[in-house]
């Protein structure tokens, strides 16, 4: 039955779910929804963004409706509810099907609070006419994202999400994501809200998190060599394929590594047994595809490697949030190589798109390789690219170990006329023809041969160029235009270096380098300040229990932080105990007293 909760949030938050305040912002967006307008959710990994839409729920009252993409995804939250006291209901297709006619009576009946769903479940017209029938009040898109992201030829359901704002006329909606830059956001606004919705976006900053990146040339060497200072710690392994995953898993294991693989085409049961493991067991390796990670709230994950190339920036991003969500220092590395550059552009090629999406995609791919050879602070590049201006971070390895450069001031400029000459909205291929004074189709056509431009870098070649162009995308130089053709226009910076006030300095291509020094040694594990080890290990092993009992993860009985919180205080009655940070009412009454019993026994 659903709890009385219509109350203000504030009550709301701290008698459901624990908590005393509200992270940055959580209130702005809850006040938008509560009072019946729609709203887009741009906020970083870890920053609680699922509240932003629970706690409204829970203060309007009715049914609200969470559209999610991942069955996992949809069944972690609904479990993570009911612990906390919250009518919580999926209907999904690894439900058997009485299970689904349960929970959809219970709905019906208006027992539910939040029922979660897939779009394809939802977006059907039998569905859809019976929801119309119910008290509806509120509408949640989870992973928002996935509208841009992923092609209507996979997901056309995602697509047909914009139809919810006709057919629930003054119900307000609700799109959430921790990964969008800004033609995302542009293209969840017009497609969900036509355009008419509160935009909320926090920074994208993960300090916490150092990035890195080096050119692959033995993956299991480098791979072994990374892990060998990051050892007894929880990480992930991102693979391009699911064959990868099981292999990289099976190596980790002969070399005395705890490593499981996830991917798609495993076993069900088995992708549940390998994720419980992780999520509730110290120092597990998770070697994986983009499959896994989607929703996971594991707080200690100490690292994330790339062995393979993301899809994008905004993937990239999104992946490496994975790390660190606790605050502590956690570590991001990719390996780069021109396979799967090849790769990439390959499956963009044969994806059953339209010609603009393909555009978008090989643009997207063109700032992640931006990203990898850049010459200046990784973190700035990565931030610039969802619109935020930063110093450099003093925690990428370009910040840390320098990479030798080259002054490349004169190719820079060369580069910069020949832009300017094209009219500033032609892309890097066809710069780097006119650089090169290849007189092809495109080319004579546009006149472009006829430019004193043209011809005028024959010294390099066309991948050089290519490079060059990339670095000055990221280093401010240039601007792309992802939204538009892909054209770069030069900036103000730009026409400094074109009159001499600056320089440019180049990243050689690997085989011109100097071999870069070894990064740093292992960062340190979870700090967990003045809280008891021994009393902190024995509140996991509790949580372990209750978890495995219960058949849930082990967040959902209480987050690290919680039980960090929980070692530090030393409550002794359950009036201290509910003092203790992520304690709401039902979990009071429900564990309050075992984690009392551990912590007495610990003296």
């Amino acid at each position: 039955m659903t709890l009385p909760f219509r109350d203000d949030k504030s009550r709301v938050l701290k008698a459901v779910f624990g908590f005393d305040r509200f992270r940055p912002g959580q209130e702005a967006a809850m006040d938008a929804l509560i009072a019946g307008r729609s709203v887009l959710t741009v906020m970083p990994t870890g920053s609680g963004k699922s509240l932003c839409f629970q706690v409204p729920a829970l203060v309007r009252g009715g049914l609200t409706i969470v559209v999610s993409p991942l069955v996992a995804l949809m069944q972690d939250q609904v479990a993570a509810l009911r612990l906390a006291g919250v009518a919580a209901d999926t209907i999904n297709s690894a439900q058997d099907r009485d299970d689904n006619i349960a929970a959809w009576r219970r709905a019906a009946a208006g027992e539910t609070a939040l029922l979660y769903m897939a779009p394809e479940r939802l977006m059907t017209e039998r569905m859809l006419s019976a929801l119309q029938k119910l008290d509806v009040r509120l509408i949640v898109i989870d992973e928002a994202h996935c509208i841009s992201q992923w092609g209507p030829a996979f997901r056309p359901e995602y697509e047909a999400l914009a139809k919810l704002r006709d057919l629930f006329p003054g119900v307000p909606i609700a799109a959430l994501t921790a990964t969008a830059d800004e033609v995302t956001r542009d293209d969840i606004l017009a497609k969900i809200f036509a355009g008419r919705a509160e935009k909320i976006v926090l920074g994208f900053d993960r300090p916490n998190i150092k990035l890195s990146v080096t050119p692959k040339h033995e993956w299991k060497r480098q791979l072994l060599d990374f892990l060998s200072r990051h050892t007894g710690v929880s990480g992930i392994v991102y693979c391009l394929s699911r064959k990868k995953t099981e292999e990289v898993a099976a190596f980790l294991a002969e070399n005395g590594v705890r490593a499981l693989a996830y991917h798609a085409g495993m076993d069900k049961e088995q992708r549940d047994i390998n994720q419980n493991r992780f999520m509730s067991e110290p120092a597990i390796v998770m070697a994986a595809t983009i499959a896994f990670g989607m929703g996971i709230d594991k707080s200690d994950v100490r690292f994330v490697f790339h062995i393979d190339l993301p899809g994008s920036l905004e993937a990239y991003y999104q992946e490496i949030g994975r790390a660190g969500r606790d605050g502590g220092e956690a570590e991001a590395h990719m390996l780069f190589g021109m396979g799967d550059l090849r790769m990439r552009r390959m499956f963009i090629e044969q994806e059953e798109s339209d010609a603009d999406r393909k555009r978008r995609e090989h643009q997207r791919l063109g700032a992640l390789i931006g990203f990898c050879e850049s010459s200046v602070c990784r973190r700035q590049v990565l931030l610039a690219y969802f619109g935020e201006a930063s110093e450099p971070c003093g925690n990428c390895d370009v910040c840390l170990s320098p990479a030798a450069l080259v002054d490349a001031s004169s190719d820079g400029r060369l580069a910069l006329e020949a832009v300017r000459q094209t009219g500033e909205r032609y892309g890097g291929g066809h710069v780097a023809d006119v650089l090169r004074g290849t007189r092809n189709e495109k080319v004579a056509n546009a006149g472009h041969d006829r430019l004193k431009a043209f011809g005028s870098g024959t010294a390099r070649k066309r991948e050089e160029w290519l490079g060059l162009l990339r670095q000055l995308v990221a280093g401010g130089f240039l601007h792309l235009d992802v939204a538009g053709y892909g054209g770069m226009s030069i900036t103000e910076k730009g026409r400094g270096l074109l009159k001499g006030l600056c320089g440019f300095s180049y990243r050689a291509p690997p085989e011109q380098r100097r071999s870069k020094k070894d990064i740093r040694a292992a960062l340190t594990s979870e700090k967990v300040g003045e809280a008891d080890l021994g009393l902190l290990g024995a509140l996991k092993g509790l949580r372990s229990q209750l978890a495995k009992t219960r058949r849930v993860p082990a967040y959902a009985i209480f987050p690290d932080k919680t039980l960090i919180d929980m070692a530090q205080r030393r409550p002794q009655s359950l009036g201290e105990f509910a003092e203790v940070n992520g304690v709401g009412t039902k979990k009071l009454a429900e564990f309050g007293e075992m984690f009392l019993r551990v912590i007495r026994e610990a003296g």
